[in-house]
């Protein structure tokens, strides 16, 4: 994309207050020249293809998001961004479950054995493991999306696009800033800056703190809600928030020539549990829909099983990352990106949607990461190149614990193999299935034990786990180089050579069920193999080119045109689990082919007077199309064969005056698995979490009166119906809806302070952002709601 959407984008994520809105303060004599810079006419610098151009120079799609201009309006989350952005949706389940989707094609798998089909880099280094990727906004100088496949320039895991943030580097002098703002639901939040430093030596500190109560009620273990059903712990409301960051930065320059940046960051989050809301199983009272409150909590069973006593998330990130640039030669730069990463999560959840102590589950994620990149880059009148090499290597595991207890699983279960039992309760007078809670919340399946076991037992606990691992290196050389035959053309060609070391683990350890045992079958209730916590471990490696070719032609000094052809790759899947065989229990190995997609596309970015705008339109095939299926809470991954998709992007910006613009994007997107026979159940199938229409609209104010500034960004945005899972289910979807949000206040004293207010979906919308989940691979999908109204205040202040 173009400096158009740039300045048209950013200028209008205004929605709330947030962490960023002091992001990129300065000094108070620059600070009315910031603020004006939301919606200035300046060029925007990117680095997409690894060095300095006008966004308008780079002939593939790309967004930046400076932040100057984010600091002018303020941005909340990833998510948020995504709403403005053609092509992009974020989808934020957790901060340790968040769906990155780029033209339909969603990365969001938990497994350490599968690799990511979005990059989301950060200072430069790859942190696409989804357990590990999530990333507050605080301090950026930039955020850019560039779509497509972009293995080139980003690596293996960019197959249908990159997303990369890049912090704020300290500066030479003394500066810093202070916000905050408090809202609905103890809606608080704080962040700020401090600066200091000269030419050679500078340093910068940012932090960054976000509080909010969860917006589901959860009446589980409540004193005030008589006659419930499951027993222990008072639970936190759903869907809150908790979560902290702090990053140090140290930039050295002995030279004109050289510069060192060294960046430590630390991510942190203590969320409330996730509101998985379960139409079938109806909390204590008896209320039902995707809206109202909610009885999650987990058995008296469980807290030792799971690692927790409540639902929630307990998460930390750790990051470090050291940048040296030096300049050889006039035209010839030396860079070396250096990165680690280490996260470990766990997070507990309520799996079945409702007050039976059904499906009660964790996830316990670890994992770190070392990335090291090198690279020459040659600059003259009639070319450009570069080269280098990239290594990367990463070990992780996830390990799911599982608590139930038995009768109540038995008689809450759909599986076909457990029918007769069920039927042998419901002669006993005790539902079953999804009839296990009663419409009023309470829960026959409590019985279900005693009526199994002749009353020799009225609970059984039982707990389970299943672990994942995978080690995964990568070595890559990659070249890239542009030809000017004559100063309106540019051609570029470029590919990138690769060479993977797969390796992945697997272990369980899945009991033979007492109730089941005392009945003659000898199983887990999961119906799962145990290894008995040995881990079995497998290896292959694979090798892959992925070019891109591009071609950029100058109109004018407003107007370009470009078109790009580039391949990209996800990688296959080594994967391993367990099965049951004549000799005992075995590894199951399946190796699950790469994913293959070539993109073909083009577009134009220019001005015309007082309007810009951008648009573009692709068309993208892809070959051994990888889908990920849950069942009895294991997902694994397989071929759904072929998959088309075909895309338009546009995007406008209408200056009415020097204090007012009005703005406004669209994208269609017509996509999903192809409709032949081969391809199976998911034959015809539209991709998962990803409207075939979104747009968004709105104005921006920035009037100045006396020494003042009065703002005001109102903006709409619509996402047309999405299927949450393959194969589409009508049930787990979600209609269309549109959200409006709006902020508005004044600056004064040169900037330097600020007041102000916000609303978010100010209609106060219903709308789901998931569904299905784990309880649907048990047959009773969840659901999860979208934020309700939230309003409130800002202050700022920035020296």
């Amino acid at each position: 994309m173009t400096r158009i959407f740039t300045r048209l984008a950013v200028a209008t994520l205004a929605t709330t207050c947030s962490t960023m809105a002091l992001a990129q303060a300065g000094t108070p004599a620059t600070a009315q020249a910031e603020t004006e810079a939301a919606t200035s006419d300046d060029e925007i610098v990117v680095t997409a293809q690894k060095r300095e151009q006008r966004i308008e120079d780079v002939p593939i799609t790309v967004t930046a998001l400076t932040g100057v201009r984010m600091a002018s309006i303020g941005v909340n989350s990833l998510s948020e961004v995504a709403a403005y952005i053609p092509g992009l949706q974020i989808q934020e389940q957790s901060a340790n479950n968040p769906g990155f989707v780029i033209r339909g094609i969603t990365s969001d798998n938990g497994s350490s054995q599968q690799g990511a089909r979005v990059t989301l880099y950060y200072n430069g280094i790859d942190i696409s493991r989804s357990r590990g990727a999530y990333q507050d906004l605080f301090d950026l100088s930039r955020i850019e999306v560039v779509k497509g496949p972009q293995a080139t320039l980003f690596g293996t895991a960019a197959a249908v696009g990159a997303i990369s943030l890049v912090s704020a580097k300290p500066e030479p002098g003394i500066s810093g800033a202070i916000n905050g703002t408090y809202g609905n639901f103890d809606r608080t939040q704080v962040s700020g800056f401090l600066n200091a430093g000269n030419d050679v030596l500078a340093g910068r500190i940012a932090f960054a703190y976000k509080y909010r109560k969860g917006y589901v009620r959860n009446i589980a273990g409540d004193a005030n809600v008589p006659n419930q059903n499951q027993g222990g712990v008072d639970q936190d409301d759903l869907n809150g928030q908790d979560q902290r960051g702090i990053r140090g930065s140290l930039r050295y320059r002995p030279s004109d020539s050289i510069t060192a940046d060294l960046v430590l960051t630390y991510d942190g989050q203590r969320n409330p549990g996730t509101a998985f809301k379960s139409r079938a199983h109806a909390p204590t009272g008896g209320q039902t829909g995707d809206y109202g409150y909610a009885e999650l909590s987990g058995s008296p069973y469980s807290a030792a099983v799971l690692g927790a006593r409540k639902l929630g998330l307990d998460r930390n990130v750790y990051d470090a990352n050291l940048t040296i640039t030096a300049e050889l030669s006039p035209g010839i730069t030396f860079t070396t990106v250096n990165g680690y990463r280490k996260f470990d999560a766990l997070e507990v959840f309520d799996a079945d949607g409702g007050p039976a102590a059904y499906l009660e589950f964790a996830e316990d994620a670890k994992g770190d990461q070392w990335s090291h990149e090198s690279r020459f880059a040659f600059e003259g009148p009639k070319y450009r190149a570069s080269v280098g090499w990239n290594a990367f290597f990463e070990n992780g595991f996830q390990r799911v614990p599982f608590a139930t207890e038995e009768g109540t699983y038995l008689a809450c279960s759909v599986t076909p193999a457990y029918a007769p039992i069920r039927s042998a309760l419901n002669g006993a007078g005790i539902p079953t299935g999804t009839g296990c809670v009663a419409p009023n919340g309470t829960v026959p399946a409590t019985r279900a034990t005693a009526a199994l076991t002749g009353g020799r037992a009225t609970a059984i606990p039982y707990a389970a786990e299943f672990t994942n691992y995978g080690n995964n290196d990568t070595y890559s050389v990659f070249a890239d180089a542009t030809y000017i035959p004559i100063p309106a053309l540019e051609l570029t060609a470029g590919a990138r050579i690769l060479i993977e070391d797969r390796q992945s683990g697997y272990s369980s350890v899945q009991p033979n069920s007492v109730i089941l045992a005392a009945l003659g079958i000898e199983s887990s209730l999961l119906g799962t193999a145990n290894t008995n916590g040995n881990k079995f471990v497998a290896e292959k490696s694979f090798t892959a080119i992925l070019p891109r070719f591009n071609a950029l032609l100058k109109l004018n000094e407003a107007v370009n045109l470009y078109a790009t052809i580039s391949k990209g790759r996800r990688s296959p899947v080594v994967q391993l689990a367990a099965q049951r065989t004549a000799f005992g229990v075995g590894p199951n190995l399946q190796v699950v082919p790469q994913e293959n997609v070539w993109n073909y596309e083009g577009g134009i970015k220019g001005r015309v007077g007082p309007f810009s705008g951008a648009a573009s339109v692709f068309y993208q095939t892809y070959d051994g199309f990888q889908v990920s299926v849950t069942n009895n809470g294991v997902t694994t991954t397989q071929s759904a064969g072929s998959a088309k998709n075909l895309g338009v992007e546009l995007e406008g910006n209408l200056k009415l005056a020097s204090y007012l613009s009005v703005f406004g994007t669209f994208a269609y997107i017509d996509g999903g698995i192809g409709d032949e026979a081969a391809n199976g159940v998911f034959a015809g199938n539209r991709f998962r979490l990803q409207p075939d229409t979104t747009a968004s609209g709105g104005v921006i104010l920035r009037l100045p009166v006396g020494g003042a500034t009065i703002y005001a960004t109102p903006s709409v945005t619509y996402r047309a119906k999405a299927f949450f899972e393959l194969p589409n289910n009508p049930a787990i979807s979600t209609p269309g809806y549109t959200l409006v949000n709006a902020r508005a206040g004044v600056e004064f004293a040169q900037g330097r302070y600020s007041v102000g207010g916000f609303v978010r979906n100010a209609t106060n919308k219903r709308y789901l952002i998931d569904a299905g989940n784990t309880g649907g691979g048990f047959g009773i999908p969840t659901y999860i709601a979208g934020e309700p109204r939230f309003y409130g205040v800002e202050l700022g202040a920035k020296f």
